[in-house]
């Protein structure tokens, strides 16, 4: 069969709705990239230690069993991609989750890991 039989029996109807509903390519490729971060397991680490407290670099370092700096890189990108926050007190830097939104991603997943 060649390419241009290949969609004679598509059900148009559906595709348009489907299309309709599609978002932006734009959203899409910004979509990828905030799941390529949750492709490194030190990262999702720092996520679920950050979804059960609060806590700050030299903690999240002892935790993880790897340098300050380690950790300051990888929360580097987790604050780029808008998944952690922080708040200085006095000399201490302590972070948390971002929001709900990542604590329900990390939930999520997990769910479907251990299904």
């Amino acid at each position: 069969m060649d390419d241009s039989t290949e969609y004679l029996h598509a059900h148009q109807e559906l595709v348009d709705r489907v299309k309709e509903d599609l978002p932006e390519d734009e959203v899409l490729y910004d979509l990828a990239e905030l799941f390529k971060i949750f492709g490194d397991s030190t990262r999702v680490k720092l996520l679920y230690i950050l979804s059960l407290s609060e806590m700050c670099v030299f903690d999240l370092a002892q935790l993880l069993g790897v340098t300050q700096s380690a950790v300051s890189h990888q929360l580097r990108a987790l604050k780029a991609s808008k998944l952690v926050r922080y708040r200085r007190e006095g000399k201490t830097v302590f972070y948390a989750l971002a929001d709900g939104h990542v604590r329900t991603i990390l939930d999520q997943g997990l769910e479907h890991v251990e299904e």
